[in-house]
C-alpha cells in the first residue's frame, strides 16, 4: 500500500493508531515523492486538519515542499504541474536545450497556481517556514498577491477577509523593500469595503507609512469613510505620517523628508478647498512634519490662503492659529509681499511677514557690506558704496564685478553675477519702502490697503 492510500484510509478512520504510526514510518519516503504526489499529501493533510486531526504529518509535508522550493530557486526551477508537459518534479534536465530550459523553468512563480488551493491557515504555515530558511521575500510577496487575487473570484465575504488578513500579516514579516507602494495601497482600497481585524489593519497602515516616499498624490486621495462630511480621508494620511516619521526614526535621510514634504504640500492644496474640513485637521495636516522637511513654505501658505478663502467664517483668533503654524523665514520675497496685502490674514501676520523679510534683507545687506575680496581667488566681488541720492536721502549699495578670471565657457556665472547686482540694488529700495510700511502699520494697528500694498515692488526671482 503506498502512502497517498495510506492517507486516505487514515482520514476515513482517524482513530486507528496502527494506520497512523505505519503513515508516520512512510514520512522517510518523502525526499523521493514527486511535486504531485507532495500536493495530494498536503491538500489530505489539509482535509485533516479542517476536522481536527493533526498528527505531525502536515508540518513534514510543508517542509518537504519549501525545502523543495529552495532546492529549485538554487538550480533551475521546475515545472508545475499545471503545465502541458508536466508529470512531476525534475530536478535532473540534462536533455533539454537551454533554450528549453529558459522557456519552461526560467519563471520563478511556476509553484504559484499549485499552492494556491491551500487554505488560508496552510499558506500562513507556508509563508512562516519560507521565511525561516531564508526563502526569496520578493518571491513570497509575489505569491501572497497571486494568492490574494485568486481567491478573491470565489470567496465570500468572510473568506475574503480572511485572505486578507493572512496576506497582510504575511506581507508583515517580510522585508519592507520586498513589497512595492502602489500593491499596498491596492491592498489597501480592497481592505477599505471589508471590516479585517483591527490589527491586520494597523500593520497595512504601517507598510505604507514606512514607503510615504514612494506614494503619489492620487494613492493619498482616499475618499472619507462612511458618516463623515469631509471628502477625503485626512485622519488616514495622519496616520500614514505617523507611522512614516516612527518607522523611519533617524534613518530617515533629508530626502525621504522633502520627498514627503512635496507630496504633502500637494494632498493640503488638494484638501485646502474643502468646505467640510475642520481648522483641528487642517493644522494637524501642516504642522505634521518637521521644519526642517521643508526649505520653502510657499505652497503651503498658497494652501492656507485658500482655506481662509473658502472658510471665510473662521473667527480672528481661529485665523491667527492657522497663520501661527507658517514658518515665515522660509517664505520667499514674492510670498511676504503677497502676504503683507492679503485681506484675508489677520493684520498681526501682515506683520510678522514684514518683519521677516526686513530681517532677512539686512541679513543679506550686512552680508553685503562685510564682505572682503579675496586676493587669492580668481573671481572678486568688491563692494563700494554710492553717493546718496538727493530725493532718498539715504546710502545705495552697489556691487560690481571685479575682473573675473573666466573662461567663454562660463558666461553664464558672468549673466548671474550681473544679476546679483542688480538685485542687491532692488533689496535695498524694497527694505526702504518696507520700513515706511511698517511703521505706518505699527501705528494704525490695521492691515495695509490693496492700493498701499500694490505700490511695494515685486522682486523677480
Amino acid at each position: 500500500m503506498t502512502f497517498l492510500e495510506e492517507l486516505r484510509i487514515l482520514s476515513l478512520y482517524q482513530g486507528n493508531c496502527n494506520l497512523l504510526e505505519k503513515t508516520k514510518k512512510c514520512i522517510e519516503e518523502l525526499g523521493y515523492w514527486t511535486w504531485p504526489d507532495l500536493l495530494v499529501a498536503l491538500k489530505h493533510c489539509q482535509e485533516m486538519q479542517q476536522v481536527g486531526t493533526s498528527s505531525g504529518i502536515l508540518e513534514k509535508c510543508l517542509d518537504s515542499i519549501v525545502g523543495r522550493l529552495a532546492i529549485t530557486s538554487e538550480a533551475s526551477p521546475c515545472a508545475s504541474t499545471s503545465s502541458p508537459d508536466s508529470s512531476g518534479l525534475r530536478l535532473s534536465c540534462d536533455t533539454r536545450s537551454t533554450e528549453s530550459l529558459k522557456n519552461s523553468f526560467s519563471r520563478a512563480n511556476w509553484w504559484f497556481e499549485d499552492l494556491s488551493v491551500l487554505s488560508p491557515n496552510l499558506v500562513e504555515m507556508l509563508v512562516k517556514s519560507m521565511v525561516s530558511r531564508n526563502y526569496n521575500q520578493v518571491i513570497i510577496s509575489r505569491f501572497l498577491l497571486y494568492y490574494q487575487k485568486s481567491k478573491f473570484f470565489t470567496a465570500s465575504s468572510d473568506e475574503k477577509r480572511q485572505v486578507l488578513e493572512i496576506v497582510i500579516d504575511g506581507l508583515y514579516t517580510l522585508d519592507p523593500s520586498c513589497i512595492s507602494c502602489k500593491s499596498l495601497f491596492g491592498i489597501l482600497r480592497v481592505v477599505m469595503n471589508l471590516n479585517i481585524s483591527k490589527s491586520s489593519r494597523n500593520k497595512l497602515e504601517c507598510m505604507i507609512g514606512s514607503q510615504m516616499d514612494q506614494a503619489t498624490l492620487d494613492n493619498l486621495l482616499i475618499p472619507s469613510p462612511y458618516g463623515t462630511s469631509y471628502l477625503y480621508d485626512v485622519n488616514l494620511v495622519l496616520r500614514f505620517l505617523k507611522a512614516f516619521l516612527c518607522e523611519g526614526g533617524w534613518r530617515l535621510s533629508p530626502t525621504r523628508m522633502r520627498k514627503v514634504a512635496s507630496l504633502m504640500d500637494l494632498y493640503i492644496a488638494e484638501v485646502a478647498p474643502d468646505p467640510f474640513l475642520r481648522l483641528s485637521k487642517f493644522l494637524a495636516l501642516v504642522v505634521a512634519l518637521p521644519d526642517s522637511a521643508r526649505d520653502c513654505w510657499d505652497e503651503l501658505y498658497h494652501a492656507i490662503d485658500v482655506y481662509l478663502e473658502v472658510h471665510a467664517g473662521l473667527s480672528e483668533e481661529e485665523k491667527v492659529k492657522v497663520c501661527c503654524a507658517l514658518n515665515y523665514e522660509k517664505l520667499s520675497s514674492d510670498a511676504c509681499v503677497h502676504l503683507s496685502q492679503n485681506a484675508k490674514f489677520p493684520s498681526k501676520s501682515s506683520v510678522q511677514a514684514l518683519v521677516s523679510q526686513q530681517l532677512k534683507l539686512k541679513n543679506l545687506l550686512q552680508g553685503t557690506k562685510n564682505s572682503k575680496p579675496d586676493m587669492d581667488s580668481p573671481c572678486k566681488l568688491n563692494e563700494t558704496r554710492g553717493k546718496a541720492k538727493k530725493g532718498e536721502g539715504s546710502e545705495q549699495i552697489v556691487l560690481y564685478s571685479g575682473r573675473l578670471d573666466i573662461s567663454g565657457d562660463n558666461e553664464n556665472l558672468r549673466a548671474h553675477l550681473q544679476g546679483m547686482q542688480w538685485r542687491v540694488i532692488e533689496l535695498e529700495k524694497l527694505c526702504k519702502k518696507m520700513q515706511a510700511q511698517m511703521a505706518k502699520l505699527m501705528k494704525s494697528k490695521t492691515p495695509p490697503t490693496h492700493s498701499t500694498a500694490r505700490s511695494l515692488p515685486r522682486l523677480c526671482s
